[in-house]
């Protein structure tokens, strides 16, 4: 780095008509140098060389030009110093927008708040890249689903959006999303006023083709015109999935009932981005509010119970995740607290506002139960679970409302589709935003490859094979130091360690001496381990846990993340457990501990990159044998 090398001319008359005019070097001569170069920027040589001066005397005459401010340097690892116009440099740090309408796709670069604002409202952010806030490239898809969802009153208002931040029209891309939202308001559901539900096509040939086609005798009992037929509500989730994968999502209209009303209130002021994403779910009565730990998404949720005012059920994966549900109503609403029920394994009480655990909901023994109920809104939590063969029975319980939240949909399946069909189209705001505006604290993720230490745990591992290597790599021993060494250099941090196998959580618990928390772990213990840990002046600084923490936990004070393995696990995974330190204040810390030489790396980068796409900055660091 530094002074690039290279033999400047011979021709010392040039040299000195610059050296004569270094303390006034006109930057046009500059500028002839670059169009002779046809490039932006050029190397002290390359100037030398189109001035027909030596390499030393273009070098001091730019310094000059630096010093005046009319030319910007660059120092570029491994390559030459490298020189260009100042005003150039203002201009490639304004908002770019790069369009390719036949994959309708755009890559902005150094986008603003308006144009980012717009987007997220008809386009899925794909991909970031670049490291500091302002200066991402950002890549968007536009996507049918997108299109779909999109909160406009007609397709000239989506248009005109879009319009707005293209550098020009794009005449076959604006036909496409005019097309798409004609397909999403051909069909919907309703009541009819004998009681039973109909489906109704904006013309008979939808009807005809369509329907008929994509649908079952079992979905569709008997025409009603030639627009209109009786549906089986037993299939309604069927008729609105199969309609969704023929590319028409179903507008459902249906007169359900709201149950007995709630008296509650929201005592907590919601952040703009909050009430945007409940004003959104209140119009079209269904959808899921996507975005990262930390981003309220249980506020905003306990802020539409309190618009729709209905019965509510609030289905989650866990008993612990049904106690904090309670504690957050109790927190941030008026609610009485005689109107709060559980229903799971250890409480079954229905109440205005019922909280159940999936797997108690879909059970034949308590369906019937939860089908007489005419629930106002039901609330999904942690979402992605409802794809899940044990418990989608759940999904096909009925209400006016339908409310799901996760901070991240995606499961390895590509089924974040089939959650959108069974709930509702995604709401929220893209992750990047909520860092930059300090509504979350953006963590730091570091990929940490880690050396086999001991030659028998690499000996091992070579004579091993399959499922066995896997397993071999997640537990080698040198994961043990590097964890103390990671506690030690953040020890005035509360730490949580995640592993995969149970057998290698028990052996890191015991060399650090702290608890292991897991899902054979009894409840009332691992309930106090929690409180001990969340506790502000507690004596638990430190826990390990397996995969009962991915989800379903609140730890908030949680400021540092060790994922020692478990590396093989899902996307969801990944950003599940650096979620757990994303908080709106204090640093956050994620270390991904990974083997080296083995599965485990590319098991880590495929994990990190999904949040690399959403804006978190990922790092890697070989760790010394």
């Amino acid at each position: 780095m530094g002074d690039d090398s290279g033999d400047g001319t011979d021709d010392t008359g040039g040299a000195d008509v610059l050296e004569a005019e270094r303390a006034d070097v006109p930057l046009d001569r500059f500028h002839e140098a670059l169009e002779a170069e046809e490039r932006p920027v050029a190397t002290a040589s390359e100037v030398a060389r189109r001035l027909g001066t030596t390499q030393a005397a273009a070098r001091d005459a730019l310094a000059d030009l630096v010093e005046r401010g009319d030319v910007d340097r660059l120092d570029v690892e491994n390559d030459p110093v490298v020189f260009y116009p100042t005003e150039w440099g203002r201009l490639a740090s304004r908002e770019r927008v790069v369009v390719f309408p036949s994959r309708r796709e755009l890559v902005v670069d150094r986008p603003t708040q308006f144009t980012r604002a717009q987007l997220s409202q008809f386009a899925y952010l794909v991909d970031t890249t670049g490291t500091e806030p302002g200066t991402r490239g950002y890549l968007y898809r536009i996507r049918q689903e997108d299109v779909w969802a999109a909160p406009f009153d007609d397709a000239d208002a989506l248009v005109a959006s879009l319009r707005s931040v293209l550098p020009r029209r794009f005449d076959h891309l604006e036909d496409w999303v005019r097309d798409q939202w004609r397909r999403a308001h051909r069909f919907r559901l309703y009541t009819h006023d004998d009681g039973y539900v109909v489906l109704e096509a904006a013309a008979e040939s939808l009807l005809g083709n369509v329907a008929d086609e994509h649908l079952t005798d079992d979905q569709l009992r008997a025409p009603i015109s030639e627009t209109e037929a009786w549906v089986n509500e037993d299939a309604i989730a069927g008729v609105k999935r199969a309609l969704y994968d023929a590319g028409y999502p179903v507008e459902d209209d249906r007169d359900l009932e709201t149950g007995d009303p709630v008296d509650v209130e929201l005592t907590t002021e919601l952040r703009p981005y909050q009430e945007t994403w409940v004003e959104t779910f209140l119009e079209s009565r269904s959808g899921v509010y996507v975005g990262p730990p930390g981003s309220g998404k249980t506020v905003a949720a306990i802020a539409t119970i309190a618009a729709v005012g209905g019965e509510t059920l609030i289905l989650v994966p866990s008993r612990e995740l049904a106690g904090q549900w309670r504690e957050e109503l109790f927190e941030h609403s008026s609610i009485d607290p005689g109107d709060v029920g559980e229903y799971h394994g250890g409480e079954k009480t229905i109440r205005p506002v019922t909280i159940a655990t999936y797997q108690t909901a879909g059970m034949d023994r308590h369906r019937s139960l939860f089908d007489s109920r005419k629930w106002g809104l039901i609330c999904f939590d942690e979402a992605h679970h409802i794809t899940a063969p044990v418990f989608k029975r759940s999904a096909e319980l009925q209400a006016k409302h339908r409310l799901g939240l996760s901070a991240t949909p995606v499961r390895e399946t590509g089924s974040e589709e089939e959650i959108y069909t069974l709930i509702g189209p995604p709401i929220g705001a893209d992750w990047d935003a909520l860092f930059e505006a300090g509504f979350v604290q953006e963590p730091e993720v570091e990929i940490r490859y880690v050396p086999w230490r001991e030659e028998l745990a690499r000996n091992e591992y070579a004579s091993a094979d399959g499922r066995e290597r896997r397993r071999l790599a997640a537990e080698n021993p040198a994961k043990v130091e590097e964890i103390r060494y990671l506690l030690a250099a953040h020890r005035e941090k509360k730490a949580l360690v995640f592993i995969e196998y149970l057998d290698h959580g028990e052996a890191i618990a015991e060399a650090l001496d702290v608890p292991f928390v897991s899902g054979e772990t009894p409840h009332h213990e691992r309930t106090e381990l929690f409180r001990r840990f969340r506790a502000a002046e507690g004596d638990l600084e430190t826990l390990v846990v397996s995969r009962v923490g991915d989800e379903g936990i609140d730890l908030p004070n949680a400021e540092l993340a060790v994922v020692a393995s478990g590396l093989g696990g899902s996307r969801r995974q990944g950003s599940q457990r650096a979620g757990r330190t994303m908080r709106p204040e204090g640093s956050a810390l994620v270390y991904v501990l990974a083997t080296r030489g083995t599965s485990e790396e590319e098991f880590a980068q495929r994990q990190m990159r999904h949040l690399a796409r959403k804006g978190v900055r990922v790092r890697e660091t070989n760790v010394a044998e």
